[in-house]
């Protein structure tokens, strides 16, 4: 069976172009949804992968249709493929129900793969290179080393609440946690370095 998906990104945009493309290439049913290919809930999109079973073929006017970056689209033929379900575009006449149609997706694949390698590479050049310059990152503490001694003090010493203690000192429950953690941590070490 055939099934259309068509999509817009707004309102104002009309879906006519692509409903008339996906009936004339024998679209047995059309699933549509006018929102941006960047929004993660699509209703049509869902309703149309509940509806499709094994067999079964998507069609879609153009491949920007089904996904906004060649990522989201290897993501979907894969979820496509483990469904045994294909694609067909019409625009770029591909069809992954053919051999020649896979392999152009996988070539997509490896293309895609090579891109992020390429990219978490040279986010950590730019880490490591920060880091030889005395760089760190992450969020500065909330408080300093004398603040922090202050919050484990207060919380042992059992005359505050913890939300009166994190409100004296301008923090979250979790960081006043983290800070009892970790000086609890930093006095079992001590007393292992000095029985």
């Amino acid at each position: 069976m055939l099934l259309g998906y068509a999509r817009v990104s707004t309102d104002d945009q009309q879906l006519h172009l692509q409903h008339d493309a996906l009936n004339q290439a024998g679209c047995d049913q059309v699933f549509a949804d006018q929102v941006s290919g960047a929004a993660a809930d699509r209703p049509g999109l869902r309703r149309l992968l509940a509806h499709a079973r094994a067999g079964d073929t998507i069609v879609v006017w153009r491949l920007d249709r089904l996904g906004r970056s060649l990522k989201d689209l290897i993501d979907m033929v894969a979820v496509l493929e483990e469904k045994r379900i294909g694609l067909k575009s019409l625009h770029e006449s591909i069809d992954t129900t053919s051999s020649a149609g896979k392999l152009i997706f996988h070539i997509f694949a490896a293309l895609a793969e090579f891109e992020r390698t390429l990219i978490r590479e040279r986010t950590q050049a730019g880490l490591q290179a920060a880091r030889a310059r005395g760089r760190t990152g992450g969020r500065p503490k909330a408080l300093t080393p004398d603040q922090q001694g202050l919050a484990v003090k207060l919380y042992r010493e059992k005359q505050h609440t913890i939300a009166q203690i994190c409100q004296l000192l301008g923090i979250s429950k979790p960081t006043l946690y983290k800070y009892l953690t970790a000086a609890t941590t930093v006095r079992a070490t001590q007393a292992d370095a000095n029985p």
